[in-house]
C-alpha cells in the first residue's frame, strides 16, 4: 500500500491527521496534508483506508502494485 495526497484538491480539513496521525501530518502554512509514512506499516492501513473514506475532498489516494486501487470522491 503506498499513500499520496492530491495537494490541490485537498482543503486542510485535518480528518486523516484525526484519524491516522501517525500517517499524517498537516502543513503549518497551509494546514494541506503531509504524508509521513508513504508505504504505512500493517498495523496502521485500517485507519489509513478510513481516513480516504473520511478525507472531504477525496484528496487522499491509495496504490498497490503502481496503480491506484482506493480513492475518497
Amino acid at each position: 500500500m503506498r499513500i499520496t495526497v492530491d495537494a490541490g484538491r485537498c482543503v486542510g480539513s485535518g480528518m486523516c491527521v484525526f484519524t491516522a496521525g501517525e500517517v499524517f501530518d498537516q502543513d503549518e502554512d497551509d494546514g494541506r496534508a503531509i504524508v509521513l509514512r508513504p508505504e504505512p506499516p500493517a498495523e496502521a492501513r485500517d485507519s489509513v483506508r478510513r481516513a480516504v473514506d473520511l478525507c472531504p475532498a477525496g484528496a487522499i489516494a491509495l496504490s498497490a502494485g503502481g496503480q491506484v486501487s482506493s480513492m475518497s470522491t
